[in-house]
């Protein structure tokens, strides 16, 4: 930081406030301890009050940029959950417009769960940390609905072995996985699609596992932003306390999310 710019934020009082002050100093110590002593004596106090001084600035100047990052990481989290699947809302609603005419039970139920899926997102996504039993109903929601909207027969499994569904998570991570899945598996497959998830809870490990079959001409030159937003805010979140790794062999993708919460 360059001189003029943290002189600007001493107050203008602070200046002839300092020199008034010093010289009453120096005259009471040389009333006090004569000429000979009272240069040593102020000098002493001198230092020591500019050392207090010192370290009262470098404190607000720490705890102002500590300040400054942490909001700059909510407002970037903010960002990064904001851009959570929006296409697939707009994807369900076209289907939903296809089945009002012609089944609308379908469709009203559809329309429950996507309500549903929408107030979670906006609401509880907010939040710093949600419940992990919140996260797997969002996550069911999820599923039902895809299933419901595809005309193909699809083979989804969901294994829960979750020892405390109260447990705080962040919220909308796994679901950034759940998708892929279905976009790039489960979405360019006329059959034989399937989607396997496993998610464990123990001891305050969080396991999630996922595995999708894919067809290998469909795959996009280009990776969507839904990976590396999920990177970007594990880094974040769980800074040391998480691991990530993804795979893609022989017409199947898997991916492994580890959580330390």
């Amino acid at each position: 930081m360059k001189i003029t710019q943290w002189t600007k934020r001493i107050p203008g009082w602070v200046v002839p406030t300092f020199f008034i002050g010093t010289t009453i100093l120096i005259v009471i110590f040389n009333d006090v301890f004569g000429e000979e002593e009272s240069f040593v004596v102020f000098s002493l106090f001198f230092f020591a009050a500019m050392f207090v001084v010192l370290l009262r600035w470098i404190f607000i100047q720490t705890r102002m940029i500590l300040t400054l990052k942490r909001e700059k990481k909510q407002t970037e989290l903010m960002h990064l959950k904001s851009q959570v699947n929006p296409h697939f809302f707009f994807n369900t609603l076209n289907n939903l417009y296809g089945l009002v005419g012609h089944d609308p039970g379908q469709a009203q139920q559809l329309i429950l769960k996507l309500s549903d899926m929408m107030r979670y997102s906006i609401y509880e996504g907010q939040n710093e940390l949600v419940e992990l039993g919140e996260e797997i109903t969002y996550l069911n929601n999820y599923i039902d609905l895809h299933e419901m909207r595809y005309h193909k027969k699809i083979e989804v499994r969901f294994k829960q072995d979750v020892e405390d569904s109260e447990v705080k998570v962040m919220p909308l991570l796994f679901i950034i996985l759940l998708e892929n899945a279905f976009k790039h598996g489960v979405e360019n497959l006329r059959e034989g699609a399937y989607v396997h998830i496993d998610l464990k809870s123990r001891d305050g490990v969080i396991d999630f596992d996922i595995e999708n079959n894919f067809d290998i001409d469909e795959l996009p030159e280009q990776k969507g932003i839904g990976i590396q937003n999920l990177k970007r805010r594990l880094e974040l979140v769980y800074p040391k306390k998480h691991k990530l790794s993804l795979s893609s062999g022989d017409s199947i993708f898997k991916a492994h999310l580890q959580l330390c919460i």
